[in-house]
């Protein structure tokens, strides 16, 4: 029961996300003058409707989305008298573009207070893998038996690793070892792997860079190849645990929060680039396959997720979960694509510099756009992105993402 409670629960973050999407364009269009026809929730049949002055409000039967009805979005719109002087392409191309670009900018600001709640209350992932100390350890050779599989003994009390006896402490981020940088803790370790005896270490603390000498000690590690094969391995250590979350208090959130916007930022991006190479795993969990949790998931596979966490009481992972559902639908309703956002976007721009360019030669500036000429690339977008859908809703119903216990 919980966790349908969940999966409700989240499909309303969702909806409550594209309600406010679809809100940060009629508030900008309505403010610069522009009539707004309509502004629904939802797609498909209509379940109930108000007006309000010149706008219809309403909500629709299908949760995937919604939409923002502005006379003249287009010079195609068919437009009442009463609209022409108001058509959204008469205007200046910077309001167009305002209007444009305000669902993605919600879409950011509420990811953003998402994450500032999440950081002044539960604290922040070390999403990036960031090499910053959680704590110093001992270092210790791996003496598991390869057949009996017995556990290593524990550290002897008080020893101090090579670490702690150079002075790193819990705080620092490791910047740097004999100069390399480190940006992440695997390229740390990477780089202290084949090293031994005295070693510089850079670290930032309290906002400034000092290098320490720290002895690195070799350590017999178990290692598994890529056929499942285990071998002791000696590598070499410095006894650092990493940080794997991050905490704040209501002042220092602020800031902590803009940088792992950043992070979460190139994260999205990093995302939309390999997407299209995600696919045929998405096909392939379709047909039975175990699902990689690294794949696209649509609406109804985020919900599931979402449903788990709250079963689980992983609130924190709820709310990392919408952040990251509303950077994503920001950044991608920006690409140039119609009907996308930013394929309208695109359009605005394109007439700003082809008219320029008319003024440069002398010549008046062009009409507006003939979308019906992008029709037929538009319908491919469509089409795609349709099939997308579609592909990834199919393979969260049969084969989902869940979070394991």
């Amino acid at each position: 029961m919980i966790f349908f409670i969940g999966v409700v629960l989240f499909a309303l973050g969702i909806g409550l996300s594209v309600a406010l999407h679809e809100a940060g364009h009629m508030l900008t269009a309505k403010w610069f003058g522009m009539k707004v026809r309509r502004y629904f929730i939802g797609f498909g049949p209509k379940i109930f409707s108000f007006r309000r002055g010149e706008t219809e409000y309403g909500l629709k039967a299908i949760p995937g989305g919604g939409f923002c009805d502005i006379a003249g979005m287009t010079a195609m719109d068919e437009l009442t008298p009463d609209e022409e002087k108001r058509a959204m392409w008469r205007y200046p191309a910077w309001k167009r573009v305002i209007v444009m670009v305000a669902g993605s900018v919600t879409h950011f600001i509420l990811g953003f207070v998402i994450l500032y709640i999440l950081a002044a209350t539960m604290g922040l992932p070390n999403l990036v893998d960031k090499p910053v100390v959680a704590s110093t350890a001992c270092v210790q050779s791996d003496t598991i038996d390869m057949d009996v599989k017995k556990p290593r003994p524990p550290c002897a009390a008080g020893d101090q690793g090579p670490a702690a006896q150079a002075g790193l402490r819990a705080g620092d981020e490791i910047v740097a070892v004999n100069g390399k940088e480190t940006p992440t803790f695997t390229d740390l370790r990477t780089t202290l792997k084949p090293l031994s005896g005295p070693q510089r270490i850079t670290v930032e603390r309290d906002g400034a860079e000092q290098t320490l000498t720290v002895d690195v000690t070799v350590a017999q590690r178990l290692v598994e190849n890529k056929e499942g094969q285990r071998s002791l391995q000696a590598q070499g250590s410095i006894g650092v645990l990493r940080a794997a979350e991050f905490e704040y208090n209501a002042g220092s959130a602020i800031g902590g929060t803009i940088s792992f916007t950043g992070d979460m930022f190139v994260k999205t991006w990093e995302g939309l680039i390999r997407f299209p190479e995600r696919i045929p795993a998405v096909v392939r969990a379709i047909g039975g396959g175990e699902r990689d949790p690294d794949t696209p998931v649509s609406v109804v596979g985020a919900s599931i997720l979402g449903g788990d966490a709250v079963e689980r009481g992983l609130w924190d992972v709820v709310l990392l979960l919408l952040a990251s559902l509303n950077f994503f639908i920001g950044v991608f309703n920006l690409l140039p694509l119609l009907p996308l956002d930013g394929g309208h976007i695109a359009v605005i721009v394109y007439e700003k510099v082809r008219n320029w360019l008319r003024r440069v030669r002398g010549k008046p500036a062009g009409g507006p756009v003939d979308y019906s000429k992008l029709m037929a690339v538009t319908m491919v977008v469509v089409f795609i992105g349709g099939a997308v859908m579609l592909l990834t809703i199919t393979a969260d119903i049969v084969n989902p993402i869940r979070i394991k216990n």
